[in-house]
């Protein structure tokens, strides 16, 4: 299953920038609106993954994973 986000785009002072609504710290800025797309995806792939481990070295030995949907 494929989760949707949303990402904004702005073209400003001849650069592209963007950013994750709903993930705080995601945001790029390229030269054009493509390269901004697709750096934009591979941050918030990679911020995902990090979260993810983070959360699951916190839990420590004993915990339940859980699928909630907003």
């Amino acid at each position: 299953m494929k989760t949707k986000f949303t990402a904004v785009l702005k073209k400003d002072a001849g650069w592209w920038i963007g950013w994750i609504e709903e993930v705080p710290g995601v945001n790029c800025q390229e030269a054009t609106r493509e390269e901004l797309i697709e750096s934009l995806e591979v941050t918030l792939r990679e911020a995902l993954e990090l979260n993810r481990s983070e959360a699951i070295d916190a839990a420590g030995d004993e915990y339940e994973e859980l699928d909630i949907a907003v």
